[in-house]
């Protein structure tokens, strides 16, 4: 996610810290950025357009990819990927976001990606929650 030039946290720990300093939201997004195709199409539509960088201002972002060539994470970030999987994707859905408030609660997930690359169900589910 480093191409978008956003700030993507890959642990969800130092992100609850920003997020309870800055009174901030925390956004997780799940990805298997080397085989699912709608998280590429997701990553190019939505999370690049500038519409996303303007709200993700208000925003604390985690990316937590999930790849098939183990050559792409070091193994102690794979690891610590799949924690978090279990605990806020245990159905492995790939693309899925999920927003947590300020003190870690839940308030929030959306998952998959539209055939069609129709973002609006996005933007209207991150505009709900900040």
């Amino acid at each position: 996610m480093k191409s978008s030039k956003l700030n993507w946290h890959t642990n969800l720990e130092e992100a609850q810290t920003l997020s309870k300093e800055q009174d901030k939201p925390i956004l997780i997004y799940f990805t298997g950025s080397d085989w699912c195709a709608p998280c590429k199409k997701l990553k190019e539509d939505f999370f690049e357009s500038p519409e996303f960088r303007h709200k993700a201002e208000k925003l604390v972002l985690v990316v937590i990819d999930y790849p098939r060539r183990v050559d792409l994470l070091s193994q102690e970030q794979l690891d610590y990927n799949k924690t978090v999987i279990a605990k806020y994707n245990k159905q492995q859905t790939f693309p899925k976001i999920v927003m947590l408030n300020s003190k870690g609660k839940e308030m929030g997930r959306i998952s998959g990606y539209s055939p069609t690359r129709d973002t609006s169900k996005h933007f209207t589910f991150i505009s709900e929650h900040i």
